[in-house]
């Protein structure tokens, strides 16, 4: 099986395979349960590869791992950043409290130093905002 790729002009973003569970783990915690908005989705979506992890991972009510955790700011940080919205709605995506969505923006924005980081969440950002459209558009089109 051929490992994904994401191609944003003539750079190449491999996605890390998703690790398997090892047997014998505990039950996890229960899953966010509500619909899940579009622009969520896509975020998600698109996170959960670049991290390689599970998207259930990000919906997750307890912190998890800090690779989770670190996936799960990310994502609170496109939702904020990247999609425009308040911190409070951000929040409530990912079940979460609009302090912990600044949290996250200043986690983010504080490792965005790092240069190699801060490509990744341009690409991340790039990627999220055309997903985003893309969505959108075909919504508006099937009304």
């Amino acid at each position: 099986m051929q490992e994904p790729t994401i191609h944003t002009n003539a750079t190449v973003l491999h996605v890390a395979p998703r690790p398997a569970v090892p047997p014998g783990l505990p039950t996890p915690p229960p899953l966010v349960s509500h619909p899940r908005p579009p622009r969520l989705a896509v975020i998600e979506t698109v996170v959960a590869q670049v991290f390689g992890i599970d998207v259930r991972d990000l919906r997750r009510t307890t912190r998890g791992r800090a690779p989770v955790a670190l996936a799960r700011q990310v994502a609170m940080y496109l939702a904020h950043a990247g999609c425009g919205l308040n911190m409070s709605d951000a929040g409530k995506l990912f079940a979460r409290d609009r302090t912990t969505v600044a949290h996250a923006c200043c986690v983010i924005e504080d490792r965005r130093d790092d240069p190699v980081f801060d490509r990744t969440m341009e690409l991340l950002e790039a990627a999220v905002t055309a997903l985003v459209d893309r969505c959108i558009a075909a919504t508006e089109t099937q009304r």
